[in-house]
């Protein structure tokens, strides 16, 4: 590669790392009019793609990509997620499939974290998509697949607990809500979540402790302070304990 273009494609990288991606565009398509033996050219030129809404150039793009080199997760991983974007679930789990046989039982421990977010991403818009059209069964088995990936992560938990409440599991919905408020004690979605299930079962004290530490997080947090008002009334209107 003679030095204009190892220069072509050194701008074209600082743009898109800035996020510059228009100019970067512009110099990766010179770069790649010389040569196309650059998987991370086609990588990021599908993912300026896909975040332009053309799913259809990205998923060349990222097919390309790993067809140049097999080992690079994060192109893979942004194939997946442009195969259910195109509705191609089959593909993307035959991906999923094929990254796990590489992998293998003995370096799993050593699994990277980013690209466990990325999958549990993925299957928490693939179950969005499930729930849109009224598929809740396979929304639901979507969500637990990415919060298995993911057991940190609070916002998938507290979606799953969504899920599970709407069906009327409250007991799992409640599982999830408690996992996540210990996994994130300060994320607020699932303390309120989890107060206004208690307010529904009639445990106000419970429900009051949540939404406690809701305010000391958010001290302006209105549903919290309107929940808690609910809270105190019902508890003080409420006929005493029989003997």
């Amino acid at each position: 590669m003679d030095d204009h273009l190892k220069q072509t494609l050194l701008l074209g990288r600082e743009h898109y790392q800035k996020g510059e991606l228009d100019k970067a565009e512009y110099l990766l398509r010179q770069v790649l009019a010389a040569t196309d033996r650059f998987a991370d050219v086609h990588h990021m030129l599908g993912v300026i793609a896909h975040g332009r809404g053309d799913f259809s150039q990205a998923e060349q793009c990222f097919a390309t990509a790993v067809a140049l080199n097999p080992n690079y997760t994060e192109a893979a991983l942004n194939l997946m997620v442009t195969y259910n974007d195109l509705g191609k679930y089959d593909a993307a789990r035959a991906l999923f499939a094929q990254l796990k046989g590489r992998s293998g039982p003995a370096s799993a421990p050593r699994a990277d974290p980013f690209a466990k977010g990325r999958i549990a991403n993925m299957h928490a818009e693939t179950s969005q998509a499930y729930f849109d059209v009224g598929m809740t069964v396979d929304a639901i088995r979507e969500l637990e697949r990415a919060v298995a990936l993911c057991p940190a992560f609070a916002d998938l938990r507290t979606r799953l607990a969504v899920l599970y409440r709407d069906s009327g599991d409250a007991v799992r919905a409640r599982e999830q809500l408690d996992a996540a408020k210990e996994a994130n004690p300060r994320f607020v979605q699932a303390r309120i979540l989890l107060a206004v299930m208690h307010l529904s079962a009639g445990e106000n004290a419970a429900a009051a402790e949540e939404l406690r530490a809701v305010l000391e997080l958010e001290p302006d947090h209105k549903s919290a302070q309107m929940y808690l008002r609910l809270a105190k009334t019902d508890a003080r209107s409420s006929p005493p304990p029989a003997p």
